[in-house]
């Protein structure tokens, strides 16, 4: 086993720099097939193959779509460190309209989002994992998650099914593409990361009638306007100042004519809390703010809110063992301290069950283009990023596994 750490960190930039060209290519071809929600079959498949090529084997078929293979570096029944690393695989119901050769076949479907290059990185870390088996301390359990886009998410079924009951890794790591931060740049914050977010769908229920005489009917869209003004409220008076919180209404759909107030008009939203505790108070206080502005108009008003990802909380002690290891690896000047976010991610679901980080990789360039933007029909990321990806993914794995086997 070769024990010199900095020996090992070559080879992993080594390798990085070798595979490049090649992830590249995996990348655009994930690219150019993309697969919604639950629906990753061809993704699947090329992973599967992939890694079976590498000598990994792959473990319970825990979902019809992803993937859940494990690296051993010993013999079999060797009790070893476990560190685990997750990629996302499922794309975005956007139609792309970027001019490259490597655009989406698939009409109104886009990897939008990067998780194109979140699965072709831990292709490619996998391939330099394997490539130093003999040298890790430890087994690397790979997890190319289905369904991150669309909650419940991937994350929460693959939990249920047992991933945790067969697997204790000591770590978790995942990475995000992030195109406001310069591709070669990563990172990383300790505590919460990134938001709760649920979704919210009402119905204001009315009585409906001509327009001409109002009078005559219980008009659900003056019902439907008080609401919208109402629940702006609990940021403003029911979140302290101190506690990030959101509360959006992005669609209301009522009514079709000039002269008839409808019978029932439709609103939907989203609602979005950094703490857990925050977030059952504004569930509770939405749902009767909807309920009491609706029967002092005369309506009646119905919320169902569906409950989203948890907030993202990155573990203190894995976030500062990998900051500290990625300003080893990559210079202190290119690691930044990420900033809170309001988007939401399933791999909070898994920091439920065990401690890890969610690292932001850059894929942005010096010059802002139209494509620097995440779920826009234009996002078009930094391919260099995928080398500082699968170097930060090794990087982080090996690394911990390098102090889990000196604790134990």
């Amino acid at each position: 086993m070769t024990d010199n750490p900095s020996v090992l960190r070559q080879r992993i930039r080594d390798k990085a720099a070798e595979l490049h060209p090649r992830i590249v290519e995996t990348r655009r071809d994930i690219h150019m097939h993309p697969e919604l929600s639950f629906q990753e079959f061809r993704t699947t498949a090329l992973v599967r193959e992939h890694l079976l090529a590498l000598g990994l084997k792959i473990e319970h078929e825990y979902l019809e779509t992803g993937v859940v293979a494990r690296l051993a570096s010993g013999s079999d029944g060797e009790r070893r460190p476990l560190v685990a690393l997750r990629a996302d695989m499922d794309a975005l119901p956007v139609q792309e309209e970027n001019g490259h050769d490597f655009c989406s076949v698939e009409n109104g479907i886009m990897h939008a989002c990067g998780h194109d290059m979140h699965t072709a990185i831990l292709m490619g870390a996998a391939e330099i994992l394997a490539s130093m088996k003999d040298s890790l301390p430890g087994d690397v359990l790979f997890i190319f998650q289905p369904a991150e886009e669309k909650a419940p998410g991937g994350a929460v079924p693959l939990i249920e099914a047992g991933l945790f009951r067969h697997y204790s890794p000591s770590a978790m790591f995942a990475l995000h593409c992030f195109p406001h931060i310069l591709a070669g740049n990563v990172a990383v914050r300790e505590g919460s990361l990134m938001a709760a977010a649920d979704e919210l769908y009402i119905t204001v229920h009315g009585e409906g009638g001509h327009a001409s005489a109002p009078h005559k009917a219980s008009d659900p869209v003056l019902g439907a306007a008080h609401i919208v003004t109402a629940i702006q409220h609990l940021v403003s008076r029911v979140a302290s100042p101190y506690e990030p919180a959101v509360v959006s209404i992005s669609s209301i759909q009522g009514g079709n004519a000039t002269n008839v107030i409808p019978g029932r008009v439709s609103m939907s939203g989203t609602m979005r809390s950094m703490n857990e505790e925050l977030r059952t108070l504004l569930q509770t206080r939405l749902a009767g703010t909807v309920e009491h502005v609706a029967a002092g108009l005369g309506v009646r008003g119905e919320l169902d809110i569906v409950v989203g990802y948890p907030v993202l909380v990155n573990d203190p002690e894995t976030s500062r063992f990998v900051r500290a290891e990625l300003e080893a690896f990559l210079g202190r000047e290119h690691v930044e301290e990420s900033e809170p976010l309001m988007t939401a991610e399933d791999f909070s679901s898994y920091l439920r069950h065990c401690p890890g980080t969610f690292i932001q990789l850059g894929t942005g360039r010096p010059i802002q283009e139209r494509g620097d933007a995440l779920h826009s029909p234009f996002f078009n990321p930094d391919e260099s990023a995928l080398r500082t990806g699968m170097e930060v993914m090794s990087c982080a794995a090996l690394g911990w596994l390098e102090k889990s086997a000196g604790e134990g």
